[in-house]
């Protein structure tokens, strides 16, 4: 399997652009413990690259051989497998991760539109919301196994599934008329704010937009501001510091990041983000700089709240440009996700890691 570094939309669109089909791998059930959950999805092409994780690599290569007979056939088919014992004696491959799952595996090509994973990727693309729900299983020859629906259009459903393809929050099972879905909701991505285009700007896009979400970068320098220079950019404009009220109205965001490295323009940036409701800002610089900026926009200041994260990024000793866009890019999942951004090994368990020593 050759999995590639990009994201499943830039992956989807790349194929469907060349009219080469594909195959989306999706968990329908679990049990125990598994590195995905259901309503996680993963792209497969014909050449055996692939796009996304299951398993975190374990069962990728298994299921590229099994999506070759549903690129021939068409046929949806359903792979099941069980790592709860440590021989995993069913299917052979002995990884012993404690945990078990179906996953659902669909073609996509031209003759159904790329369906339902184009409805998908327009969601992702428009920041709409949206569900799709899956035929998992079926006694009703109405309902073929793979089968799928979108929220835009759900067509001949069971009411059941109606109301749930309409309100999804999760993903979640229905069972109507002898047949089992499984609802879908896209999980759209979160959109970032970069104001400030220099160098170090660069790696923070590279790993967002890797992660699949939206990035606007703006500067109030015409050497920055280049859209070549940030190719996982949505957006890249150049517009000066003291617009930016202006440029937020009617504009939403989940989080955004104040590096120009300019005094005067994070003043003006942080003025107008005191001002909107933007539940992260991350502030890059020493702690020193946050408090003269602080006093420097006033009153405003305490609009943040507990907004305001600076300096900027979790203490994972970053010191190079690509280890700081990563505590960044750590923090701000961290936030939006609500979690305290520990280290799973010590969360809960009293322990305390000493720092590791080299000869």
């Amino acid at each position: 399997m050759n999995h590639r570094p990009v994201s499943l939309g830039e992956f989807f669109r790349l194929h469907r652009e060349r009219g080469e089909p594909l195959v989306l791998a999706t968990i329908i059930h679990t049990i125990g413990s598994t590195y995905r959950k259901a309503g996680a999805q993963m792209l497969i092409a014909q050449d055996a690259s692939a796009a996304g994780l299951l398993s975190g690599g374990c069962l990728e290569a298994d299921l590229v051989e099994r999506s070759r007979k549903v690129l021939e056939t068409g046929n949806a088919s359903i792979a099941e497998y069980d790592t709860r014992s440590s021989d995993d004696l069913i299917w052979g491959i002995g990884l012993g991760c404690e945990g078990a799952m179906r996953i659902l595996l669909t073609r996509l090509n031209a003759a159904n539109d790329y369906e339902p994973y184009a409805f998908v990727d327009r969601c992702r693309n428009r920041h709409i919301a949206g569900s799709i729900a899956l035929v998992t299983a079926s006694t009703n020859p109405r309902f073929a196994l793979g089968a799928a629906f979108r929220s835009d259009e759900p067509g001949a459903l069971p009411a059941a599934v109606q109301t749930a393809i309409a309100s999804a929050g999760s993903a979640a099972t229905v069972n109507a008329d002898d047949i089992e879905f499984l609802i879908v909701p896209v999980e759209l991505p979160p959109k970032l704010l970069i104001l400030g285009a220099g160098p170090d700007a660069m790696p923070l896009v590279e790993i967002a937009g890797l992660m699949g979400w939206h990035i606007t970068v703006l500067d109030h320098r015409p050497a920055y501001a280049i859209v070549d220079r940030f190719p996982r950019a949505r957006s890249v404009e150049l517009r000066p510091a003291a617009t930016l009220s202006g440029f937020l109205d009617g504009t939403r965001f989940d989080a955004a990041v104040v590096m120009s490295h300019h005094l005067t323009s994070d003043e003006a940036y942080l003025a107008a983000l005191a001002d909107s409701a933007i539940p992260y800002i991350g502030l890059l610089g020493p702690a020193p700089r946050r408090v003269r900026l602080m006093n420097d926009i006033g009153e405003r200041a305490t609009r943040f709240g507990n907004r305001l994260y600076g300096p900027i990024g979790l203490d994972i000793g970053a010191k190079t440009p690509e280890s700081i866009a990563l505590a960044i890019v750590a923090e701000i999942q961290a936030v939006l996700a609500n979690r305290p951004g520990r280290s799973f090994s010590t969360a809960g368990s009293g322990i305390t890691r000493e720092p590791q020593k080299t000869a």
